[in-house]
């Protein structure tokens, strides 16, 4: 690679410059030589040599320099991840009319509204893997719960209608952003069904504090913010530990922030792959609509840092912490809002 260092711009616009200020020196050493015979005149050609290579100089600043600099970082934040929202201004010099075309290509691409679109179908997807008619899931269900009653069985007519409930928040009810209250009454629908399958051994509490629990059920997430990583904890976590599995949703107001952790006291994780979760969700929005191993157990943790982050801001999102045989905790970082109208990405939001 650096063999080939010519082959780049860069490299080319650093030569050229080099080469300008030597050829200049050079002149001026000139002029000043043949200025000798000239008398006391010489400093005069020499105080003109040297202001025509600052007006060189800052020409060269000016004009090539810091516009390729300012391009070359906001390159470098591209490929860190960083959307390039914003990118394409007046001011901004680029290589080649191909070089202008391809980064407005990218940002089309790449807009937030058609981020959070992509995101929000994955999450749908994932939520249920086949497109299933709702009437016909919810009248299905429905059957299948009349017909437990009549012969006696209410365990299994409560899980039915938990069961249609969780469906009908997932799939239904078509808010973009809903309240704590409503996303905390998902997760514990959709722990009711799981307790039906490991009974006793799970064990779910909800931690808020009495004074704010008013103000914190009413501040405003994205809908399927929680459940999937309450879905993660159980599936990774607690149900692959002997004995019973305590699960934890805490939530706490600070400031103009909301702290939610979601804990478990499960089988945790190694050093390395708490990194490489960490470092996942630290990519961005630049791989919103990509699938990988995460997907299994539910959402994408990825998809909900994505989907927030899109529509907050990038210093809102989510954060993993874990110990082997310790268990996990997911932190879940938003802005405490109350109304829609103070989303900082309303064109986002919109878009859904």
């Amino acid at each position: 690679m650096k063999n080939d260092r010519l082959r780049y711009l860069s490299h080319r616009l650093l030569a050229a410059g080099l080469t300008a200020v030597l050829l200049h020196l050079c002149l001026l050493l000139f002029l000043c030589a043949a200025a000798k015979d000239l008398g006391g005149r010489w400093w005069e050609l020499a105080a003109m040599g040297a202001a025509g290579l600052l007006l060189l100089v800052c020409w060269t600043t000016v004009w090539i320099i810091r516009p390729f600099l300012r391009l070359e970082k906001e390159t470098r934040l591209f490929l860190e991840g960083h959307a390039p929202n914003g990118l394409l201004r007046e001011e901004h010099v680029f290589f080649t009319p191909a070089g202008r075309q391809t980064w407005e290509c990218l940002q089309g691409l790449l807009d937030s509204s058609e981020l959070m679109k992509m995101n929000k179908r994955q999450a749908q997807y994932l939520a249920l893997q086949n497109q299933i008619n709702p009437h016909f899931l919810y009248n299905t269900l429905e059957s299948i719960r009349s017909e437990a009653l009549i012969a006696g069985l209410t365990g299994l007519a409560e899980m039915t209608e938990a069961l249609a409930s969780f469906f009908r928040y997932t799939i239904s009810k078509v808010e973009n952003l809903v309240s704590v209250e409503e996303e905390l009454q998902n997760c514990e629908t959709y722990f009711k069904i799981q307790q039906y399958r490991f009974a006793e051994r799970l064990q779910l509490t909800v931690e808020c504090d009495s004074a704010e629990r008013e103000e914190i059920y009413n501040c405003r997430l994205p809908k399927l913010s929680m459940q999937p990583i309450l879905e993660n904890s159980i599936i990774h976590g607690t149900e692959c530990k002997i004995g019973t599995g305590h699960l934890k949703i805490h939530l706490e107001r600070t400031g103009k922030l909301l702290l939610i952790r979601i804990s478990d006291d499960g089988v945790g994780m190694d050093e390395q792959t708490l990194a490489r979760m960490n470092g996942q969700l630290q990519k961005k929005v630049r791989a919103a609509a990509s699938q990988d191993g995460q997907t299994q157990g539910g959402i994408a943790l990825r998809n909900v840092n994505n989907r927030i982050q899109l529509l907050f801001g990038e210093e809102y999102g989510l954060r993993v912490f874990s110990m082997p045989g310790v268990g996990t905790d997911v932190e879940i970082l938003l802005p405490a809002i109350t109304s829609d109208r103070d989303v900082p990405n309303k064109e986002a939001l919109r878009s859904l």
